[in-house]
Formats: structure tokens, C-alpha cells, sequence
């Protein structure tokens, strides 16, 4: 016959996209699934904004607290006795305790900045512009001849699963997308070693003095890795000793501490995701693996044995059942993973690589054993207040224009493209879906990456 089939492998060419054999395929249309992950319910989505152009600037402005001069750095308030006071009370006279009621009495509080006698405390605004931009893809199914659907068996079912199958295309790209844009918008990398751990906000990139926003932000990224001489990360303290602290340890509960006290020192308690006795539950994105070896961290079992608080109605859906040591686990079984660069896996020594969990050749995918093996791993520390996913909103015209409208959330929408030549009586057709977005960085420092090497017994210190 024209068509060949591998029933046991999957992977031998087939002709047609719709199998034609009805006395030999059963009525049962089966398909391959790829795994899911939390990120699609966790990242704030909203409509991108029509009319002004493809890059905005996000204004964020930072935390402020009282300093006891104009554009001083001495953190607190000058605090002044209205009682009796004398030359040894604040250095105030009774004169001045007069002059300062009088002042209090009429609004009169003297020149910015000059000591008067008001003894003023002074806070200041200081704000920060992020740029974004919207970026766009397209995927497409193969052509179908739409008179395979005459001799198709099932062909409804068939039709069912290939829909499904785009469905589920649709959802890994965007899962992959929330994933990698939260690890370059994160402001914080946690490379876990047996001693000495670090949060850096800075990095190298092999060697050069360079920064975390460069580095993770424009193309040399641990989600994104080519084949060319800048590819793959290697992870060195910013300056001119340029440490190498490529991980050594695998995560530990202690390193997730540090990184709870911060989150709750930067103010990110205020929209945790849960609290459980008046302290902020935060969301830890990790793999099986490396939840349980948190969770069966010698030291650290009784805090899954005695916890019975309730999940926030925000968490629960996501099949999450309790917290942990001030996080909820959130299993990502996708999480990336990387192996250190050699000739073989086409990225300089001593970077790192990602290593995909799935693999395609001649558009057949298949599990990708590499993954299981590799030595470092990635978990993300998440905030609802690190980076927002816009959007466009379909569009169908405009000012007296009219066109179809597009869903740039990667809807499936047949195709059918007149040709004379190819395609001259419109049987011949495809599924075409598109999508757009762009990545609003707001509080940037509440986002940590954490890499830690997997194949090792030794927790982080």
C-alpha cells in the first residue's frame, strides 16, 4: 500500500495525515500526551494596550522610608519632647519650643532642609522606567487534502485527536514561554553551593564583567541556548575576581529560608499566595525530585508531619494539599535542566546547556533520556508581583476597515488559501494558529532562579 504504519514505534513515515485502513485501525483514535505544568495558571495574564506601538515602559516606584535629612542616608525620624524642655532636650530652648508652637499654629514649616525648627524627618520618591516589548509566533500543521476525509476511517475521531494534539502544542509553547520569560525577568540567581551560597543580582558571562539583566535578559539565558561561542551560561560573581560558582550542592531548605526572609524584608508578604498563622506562604516551582528531597531533608520531616493548615483557594485547584517551611510546592516535571558544555553538546566548556526534555526528528517527538540523567536543575521562586503576561486582543477592523479577526492565544483556526496552480478547487488546507505577548517586568527583585546540581547528596549551605 502507498501509506506504511509502525504500530509498534510510531516514528515510520506516514503518507496521509488521516489513516485510510478501516478494516485495520480500531474505532479508539489514541494520542501521545505531553506533560503539564503550573505555569499556566499562576502568571497574571491581561490585553496588551491598543495604540501605542510594540514596546512600553513599566513605572514602578520603589519602597521609601523616612531619613532624617533631605537626601540623607540616616534611616528614622527626629522625634522632639513637647514638654519641658532646655539646652540638653534635643538641643531645643524654651524659645524654640515658643517658635516651634507658633510655626505648628500658622503651617509654617521653614526652608526644605535647613534645621528648622520643626526638626523635620524627610522621605523621598524614587521610581524605575522597565521597558518591554510584544513578541510573536506562528505554528502551523501540515497540509491536508480534504479528500482524505471521504476514505478516512473514524475520521471524526481522527480529526478529534489532531485537534487535541494542537491543543496541547498550543499549551506547552505558552507553558514554555511563562517559564523561560519569568527566569529573564527574575532579578535574583541562586546558584547553590556547600558553603557560601550566594543571591547575586550580578553576573559574568564567561569572564566579562557584566550584569544579571544583560545576561538573563538579552539572549544568553538559561532557558535559550544555541550553538554559537556565546552560548550556554557560565555563572561567575560579577567583577574583577570573577569567581566561578557553577553549583556544587543540590537545593536545601536552608538556602529557601534565606530566600523567605528576604521576600518577607522586601515587602512581597503583602500578596503572597496563603498565610498560615500570620505568615506569607510563597510559591516554589520545582520538580518532583527536588520537593522531595526538601521534604525528606534530614531535620526538616516533622514540618510535613505536623502541618495541617488550609491552602489558599488560589493554591488548592492546583492539586496542592499543604505548605512547607513558608512555601507551597508546585511540581513542574518539566523543569530545565543542564549539562556542563562539551564539544558533543555544541556549547563551550564550562557553560551550561539546557538539555530538552523531548526531542524531534522529522517531526516525530520523542521522550528525550538525557533529561533524567542531567547534573543541574532549575527552581523558581514565584510572585504574583514579578512580571504580568499582555496579550493583544482580537482585532477585526478598523475606521471603516474590516478584517478576521486574530486570537493571538494560539486558537487552531483551518485554513484554506485559493492557488490555481496548488490548490485550485480549495480542498487543500491547514491549521493555523498564532501567538503573541509580551512580558511586563514590575517587581523584579521578588523573582529568584534557583540552580542547583541535582546528582548530588549535599544540601545547599
Amino acid at each position: 500500500m502507498a501509506n506504511t504504519f509502525d504500530l509498534g514505534t510510531g516514528v515510520s513515515a506516514i503518507n496521509t495525515i488521516l489513516a485510510e485502513e478501516a478494516n485495520r485501525i480500531g474505532q479508539d483514535i489514541y494520542k501521545r500526551t505531553l506533560h503539564t505544568s503550573p505555569w499556566m495558571d499562576l502568571i497574571k495574564q491581561s490585553a496588551f494596550p491598543e495604540g501605542m506601538g510594540y514596546q512600553l515602559t513599566t513605572l514602578v516606584y520603589d519602597r521609601t522610608i523616612p531619613t532624617t535629612t533631605a537626601g540623607g542616608s540616616t534611616v528614622g525620624v527626629n522625634w522632639a519632647s513637647l514638654g519641658t524642655l532646655n539646652s540638653n532636650a534635643n538641643s531645643f530652648s524654651t524659645s524654640s519650643q515658643d517658635q516651634l508652637l507658633k510655626d505648628a499654629a500658622s503651617d509654617i514649616q521653614g526652608p526644605r532642609g535647613t534645621g528648622s525648627t520643626d526638626n523635620r524627618a524627610y522621605v523621598q520618591f524614587s521610581k524605575q522606567l522597565k521597558n518591554y516589548s510584544i513578541s510573536r509566533a506562528v505554528i502551523e500543521s501540515p497540509r491536508i487534502s480534504l479528500e482524505d476525509l471521504r476514505f478516512a476511517a473514524y475520521r471524526t475521531e481522527q480529526l478529534r485527536a489532531i485537534m487535541d494534539l494542537m491543543t496541547e502544542s498550543s499549551r506547552y509553547t505558552w507553558e514554555n514561554r511563562y517559564r523561560d520569560e519569568y527566569d529573564k525577568t527574575s532579578a535574583n540567581l541562586v546558584p547553590c553551593l556547600t558553603t557560601g551560597t550566594p543571591i547575586l543580582t550580578t553576573i559574568c558571562n564567561g569572564g566579562a564583567t557584566d550584569d544579571l539583566a544583560n545576561d538573563l535578559k538579552e539572549g544568553v539565558t538559561l532557558a535559550t541556548v544555541g550553538n554559537s561561542a556565546a552560548a550556554g551560561l557560565k555563572i561567575t560573581k560579577s567583577g574583577a575576581s570573577a569567581a566561578d560558582v557553577t553549583p556544587t550542592a543540590n537545593v536545601s531548605n536552608k538556602i529557601l529560608d534565606q530566600i523567605y526572609f528576604q521576600l518577607v524584608r522586601k515587602g512581597a508578604a503583602s500578596e503572597s499566595y496563603g498565610k498560615e498563622n500570620g505568615r506569607p506562604v510563597f510559591a516554589l516551582v520545582v520538580s518532583s525530585e527536588a520537593s522531595y528531597a526538601l521534604q525528606t531533608e534530614a531535620g526538616f520531616r516533622d514540618d510535613v508531619r505536623y502541618n495541617n493548615a488550609k491552602v489558599s483557594d488560589l493554591i488548592a485547584p492546583l492539586g496542592v494539599e499543604k505548605s512547607f517551611r513558608g512555601f507551597y510546592h508546585l511540581v513542574d516535571d518539566l523543569a530545565p535542566r543542564f549539562e556542563v558544555g562539551t564539544a558533543s553538546n555544541g556549547a563551550p566548556a564550562g557553560c551550561l546547556v539546557r538539555i530538552q526534555p523531548y526531542t524531534a526528528a522529522s517531526g516525530i517527538t520523542t521522550y528525550n533520556s538525557a533529561y533524567d540523567t542531567a547534573t543541574y536543575e532549575a527552581a523558581y521562586v514565584i510572585h504574583p508581583q514579578v512580571m504580568e503576561s499582555q496579550i493583544p486582543n482580537p482585532m477585526s477592523g478598523s475606521n471603516g476597515l474590516t478584517f478576521n479577526p486574530v486570537n493571538y492565544r494560539g486558537d487552531f483556526k483551518w485554513t484554506n488559501i485559493l492557488n490555481e496552480i496548488y490548490n485550485p478547487d480549495g480542498t487543500n488546507g491547514f491549521f493555523r494558529g498564532i501567538l503573541a505577548s509580551a512580558t511586563k517586568p514590575i517587581k523584579t527583585e521578588f523573582g529568584y532562579v534557583i540552580l542547583f546540581k541535582r546528582t548530588s547528596t549535599t544540601p545547599a549551605a
